[in-house]
């Protein structure tokens, strides 16, 4: 009896010392990379009305936004310092207008240039997991969901993107790299470098 109580003491205490962190797995990576900063952060447009350049009005966000009807542009002379030109007077249309206000606050209004929330990540599914010791990489995929109708414009759901990002095990268990390390990068560099997914 005295054997029993001493091996079910044992079997607790290895229990205990082990966390789910410990072990990586899809489900663990797929955790710590939804709940991190950089996967969190919501996508901003900035959007700027006024005299901008060729270059700025040519891209290809401006040109989805006017083909929605809410920005028109003219041209009109490019102050010192702004090349190349032609320069192009953007404007807010009364549809932008009514679409923006909606997104921005009160006081941002009067503003020519102003940030917009418009779409948020989505992980979609872990596709691998490459160990070496305390450190691994994970590879995922993840898509951009609108928050609003500048959102749907500008990012379709229907993309996913593939990106790659570095782990280390701690003391406390494994965690997603959100700082450029020595091997790896980081989740906010996986994010920006992401790649077209099949």
């Amino acid at each position: 009896m005295q054997t029993k109580s001493i091996l079910t003491l044992a079997a607790a205490l290895l229990l205990t010392s082990c966390s789910p962190r410990d072990y990586l797995t899809r489900r663990l990576a797929a955790d710590l990379i939804s709940a991190s900063d950089p996967f969190k952060t919501p996508q901003q447009y900035v959007l700027q009305t006024g005299v901008v350049s060729n270059q700025t009005y040519v891209s290809p966000e401006y040109l989805v936004l006017e083909h929605h009807g809410w920005v028109s542009a003219t041209t009109a002379p490019c102050p010192a310092g702004l090349v190349p030109p032609p320069c192009w007077d953007i404007l807010l249309t009364p549809s932008g207008v009514d679409t923006v206000r909606t997104l921005i606050p009160a006081e941002d209004a009067d503003k020519q240039s102003f940030a917009i929330p418009v779409a948020r990540r989505e992980l979609l599914n872990i596709t691998g997991i490459a160990k070496q010791g305390n450190a691994a990489e994970v590879e995922f995929t993840w898509r951009w969901i609108p928050l609003n109708e500048i959102g749907a414009a500008l990012y379709s759901s229907d993309l996913h993107s593939k990106s790659t990002v570095a782990f280390r095990a701690y003391d406390d268990g494994w965690r997603v790299i959100l700082s450029p390390s020595h091997s790896g990068q980081s989740l906010d560099d996986a994010l920006k470098n992401a790649e077209p997914a099949p």
